[in-house]
């Protein structure tokens, strides 16, 4: 027994020796470069980092020393350059650490889990019968999920790597099916991995690569102990990576607890909206006028590209879906109450081209990736500015600066001009004269400015 553990840490040895030597030998433009140099670079990038001896950012893709098949992968899929976040995440993930990753939202984080993620499998050892998955994704949101699962299949298939999604809303009877079929990924809610843990469908016998994406949101939505329960099933020596666009101070405490000697990087400022987007907020005298608006700004926004427009009750977007339908546009809508393969249907038509506008609840807040999606509106404002970042951060993905996003305030909506105003400054936005106007109406508001 003794001989066998000492058998599986000389193997965890030479495996992190490989990694770093993969690093070495491709990356020789990123060694060469001084301590001094590595500092410009990343404030260039506008990261910071924490953390011991952080591995040095890359500047393309063949610094990461992938294979010729991941790299045609790559090529296949439009990427040209690494994403800031992926400058710095990469090498670090491929060199086996763990990572706390913080970006905006349409960062590219998630290829900066899943493409080390196939070289880390490609590393293990064939999975036997009724073993597996290798590598774990945990997100909060059916949507996030199933856009993750796509996302991993696109690199995956070339190398022969099994990915399988599970969450709710779809046959619990046809994903343990799958899963007992075997498989090296696992893209999942944390609920439902749990249901199909107990009913034995998977082990994590074999699991070494844990994701945790939008970490602050499955802690937001009571997910802590399901999250502690699957990482005491994994195995103690794993890799674990968590990013989010958001990490309030209670979050990283708890990640902390979950993750082993952590590198911290950050891009931009935490909670920031995405500079790339245009954002326009309009003060409005109520809510009976934001019909009016809408319908009147609708097909200027069409002819732009795809609209996705946010409410905040189930109802509201019931009733605007209808009042569309009534104007004769193209519009579909997306909420809690409507079954997994209605809202996967009405997505795939979404990205179909078949509907323009999707009237959705905070559901589509995260995960939802559609390139032609060009406008987002916010019909009701967001519970507070981290879901506003997510919302907005639907457009304007990987680079795009031709996203529009639009906010109606009212004026009875004090409270988040005040934010609002903290954040467009911070984005360097344009801030209305009306809704700095409504800001201070709130008293104490410009004490607490972020910019006073």
């Amino acid at each position: 027994m003794c001989g066998n553990s000492l058998s599986k840490r000389i193997q965890r040895f030479w495996k992190q020796v490989l990694k770093c030597l993969r690093m070495t030998l491709f990356s020789y433009p990123i060694s060469g470069m001084t301590e001094q140099e590595v500092a410009e670079y990343r404030k260039s990038l506008g990261i910071r980092v924490s953390g011991f001896d952080v591995p040095r950012p890359i500047k393309q893709f063949e610094d990461c020393g992938f294979s010729s098949t991941l790299m045609n992968a790559i090529s296949k899929q439009g990427y040209e350059k690494p994403t800031t976040i992926q400058c710095q995440a990469l090498p670090i993930v491929l060199s086996g650490r763990d990572i706390i990753g913080i970006a905006k939202t349409g960062s590219g984080k998630t290829a900066a889990f899943v493409l080390p993620m196939i070289v880390h499998i490609m590393d293990q050892p064939e999975l036997k019968k009724e073993e597996g998955p290798i590598g774990v994704i945990c997100a909060p949101t059916r949507e996030l999920a199933h856009q993750i699962y796509l996302e991993s299949k696109k690199f995956s298939k070339s190398h022969g790597i099994r990915v399988s999604a599970v969450y709710g809303g779809m046959s619990k009877l046809e994903q343990f099916k799958e899963l007992k079929a075997g498989c090296e990924i696992v893209v999942a809610t944390p609920g439902r991995l749990i249901d199909l843990l107990k009913m034995k469908a998977l082990t994590m016998m074999r699991a070494t690569y844990l994701v945790l994406d939008e970490a602050d949101r499955m802690f937001d939505l009571g997910f802590e102990p399901q999250i502690r329960s699957i990482v005491g099933q994994i195995r103690p020596e794993r890799q674990t990576l968590l990013f989010s666009a958001t990490m309030p101070q209670k979050v990283e405490r708890l990640a902390r607890e979950i993750l082993a000697d952590p590198v911290r990087v950050t891009v931009g400022e935490v909670g920031r909206a995405n500079e790339d987007i245009t954002q326009v907020v309009n003060v409005i005298p109520s809510d009976a006028e934001k019909m009016s608006w809408l319908l009147e700004k609708l097909p200027e926004m069409i002819d732009e590209g795809d609209v996705l427009v946010f409410a905040s009750k189930k109802a509201t977007v019931d009733e605007v879906e209808s009042q569309l339908i009534q104007k004769g546009f193209k519009v579909a809508a997306l909420h809690g109450d409507k079954d997994q393969a209605s809202r996967m249907e009405t997505l795939q038509k979404f990205k179909a081209g078949i509907f323009h506008v999707l009237i959705a609840t905070d559901v589509a807040a995260r995960g939802l990736d559609i390139k032609s999606l060009k406008s987002v509106v916010n019909f009701d404002i967001a519970r507070d500015m981290d879901m506003h970042v997510h919302r907005i951060g639907r457009t304007g993905r990987a680079g795009d600066k031709d996203g529009v996003a639009y906010t109606l305030v009212t004026q009875k909506e004090a409270r988040f001009a005040g934010e609002l105003v903290n954040s467009l400054v911070a984005a360097g936005q344009n801030v209305p004269a009306e809704l700095m106007d409504l800001a201070m109406k709130r008293k104490g508001w410009w004490k607490r400015c972020a910019w006073s």
